[in-house]
């Protein structure tokens, strides 16, 4: 679920980012949301609120230690495009 967020920024700024979100073809609450993950992202998994269906999914894929999904992910993207 979303919640709304009302920012105090400069004007400048707010219009600068504007242009920038735009050229990007994003909105500016995707930049600032993506913006703000990136900074707690290191926030651990004990303090993460999930919903009731992704607890229960937690812990019930287990991958060898090795496992490289970039690499799988790759091949698979070539089956499914070559």
């Amino acid at each position: 679920m979303d919640a709304k967020l009302t920012l105090n920024i400069n004007k400048d700024v707010a219009r600068r980012a504007k242009v920038y979100a735009k050229t990007k073809g994003r909105s500016l609450s995707d930049l600032v949301e993506n913006y703000l993950k990136l900074l707690t992202k290191n926030t651990p998994v004990e303090e993460t609120e999930y919903s009731p269906l992704v607890k229960s999914l937690l812990g019930s894929v287990n991958l060898p230690a090795d496992f490289d999904y970039k690499k799988e992910l790759g091949e698979v993207l070539v089956k499914k495009y070559l």
